[in-house]
């Protein structure tokens, strides 16, 4: 299969006849899509979809995908959620792939079905949600971007980057398998940790807490240069340099931790 060989729907009949005339080279059909492979950015005709939501909370429930969560500009949307799904799936031997997306009460569910010998699919969702919602995101395999909230705001990923900008709720990220960081942060509460990669965090206003840990990669921190203010700094690490160039007291009420099993930790001053 060339890499111009796109279908959302898997083959159909003019695949299948394809596949009935190279059966004795699907090695070679293997190779090919694993050369070009699936992108959703590929898509140039994304769907749209609106969801009602009637509380405060919202939780977006995802097996494999990348998400974008941004908060709605107006409050023209109050009350709905947005989604804009792009999706390429490649198939040759097995069944055809779909995704699907549903509302149940106040969760997102987003899936992907890509299954057989020879499959290469590839989802992204953008999520618009209204102004004072609470997000809790839980995604199994796909990086997450979420900028401008103002609420609580919670990412896990099994397998991905978490990046956060622009955000001013409490703050709590983790990747298991992936960088996490957050930049331009107001939050006076900010928890980040992945298992496998790099923590970076910049906040703009002074912190309450600031938690964050690597098992496998750098930590930096860095905190407003504010007259005045010292911070409470615990820092670990096992195999890597450490580096802290704020203001400290034992006995401040602003605690920050930066943690890693493997890496260099860094806790600075920032304009």
């Amino acid at each position: 299969m060339g890499c111009t060989e796109r279908r959302r729907g898997g083959l159909g009949r003019g695949g299948q006849a394809r596949i009935g005339v190279v059966a004795g080279s699907v090695v070679v059909a293997a190779l090919g899509l694993s050369a070009c492979g699936a992108s959703a950015g590929d898509d140039k005709e994304p769907e749209h979809r609106s969801f009602a939501l009637h509380g405060r909370t919202l939780t977006v429930d995802s097996d494999d995908s990348a998400l974008e969560l941004v908060v709605a500009d107006s409050d023209k949307t109050a009350g709905k959620v947005e989604v804009t799904r792009w999706f390429d799936g490649q198939v040759v031997v097995g069944g055809d792939p779909r995704v699907t997306w549903a509302m149940k009460d106040d969760r997102l569910v987003l899936r992907m079905k890509c299954s057989g010998m020879i499959a290469d699919c590839s989802a992204k969702h953008r999520i618009v949600v209204p102004r004072g919602v609470a997000v809790t995101v839980r995604d199994g395999d796909g990086r997450v971007t979420a900028h401008g909230f103002k609420e609580a705001l919670r990412i896990r990923t099994a397998d991905g980057a978490v990046r956060v900008s622009d955000s001013s709720g409490p703050l709590e990220l983790n990747s298991a398998d992936g960088s996490v960081s957050a930049l331009g942060i107001r939050s006076r509460q900010v928890r980040a940790t992945t298992e496998d990669g790099s923590v970076r965090l910049e906040l703009t206003v002074v912190p309450d807490l600031v938690d964050s840990r690597s098992q496998d990669g750098s930590v930096s921190i860095g905190l407003p240069d504010t007259a005045g203010t010292a911070y409470r700094v615990t820092t670990k690490t096992a195999d890597g340099s450490v580096d802290v160039s704020v203001p400290r007291d034992e006995g401040s009420s602003h605690v920050v931790s930066a943690r890693t099993s493997d890496g260099k930790v860094t806790v600075r001053t920032v304009n």
